[in-house]
């Protein structure tokens, strides 16, 4: 099964963390390379690390790098939700020629 990997990056609210990690499995058992998120910034970060402003606006820049760098996005939209974030994530692919998966 060694060869060339897909790259898929997974994009979504990070108040879906139990989804990212799931699916970042799944597809990682497939034979793809997955990139996600650097910080679940929804709550979960058991008040260690604050997210300001500043810090989300670079989060959300260093996101859209790693979509140039994969094939594809997985987006992780539990319920349909789709935020702002992700809605411009999910242009972004499109923009540059990324195909688009989705959860649901």
């Amino acid at each position: 099964m060694v060869g060339k990997y897909k790259v898929i990056t997974l994009c979504g609210s990070t108040k879906f963390k139990d989804q990212f990690i799931q699916k970042n499995e799944d597809l990682t058992l497939k034979g793809n390379i997955v990139l996600t998120v650097g910080a679940f910034g929804h709550g979960d970060n058991k008040g260690n690390t604050v997210i300001s402003e500043d810090m989300k606006e670079m989060l959300d820049d260093i996101h859209k790098r790693k979509i140039d760098m994969s094939d594809e996005i997985f987006v992780i939209n539990v319920g349909g939700y789709i935020g702002s974030s992700t809605s411009s994530e999910i242009e972004y692919a499109i923009k540059t020629g990324k195909k688009v998966n989705y959860l649901e």
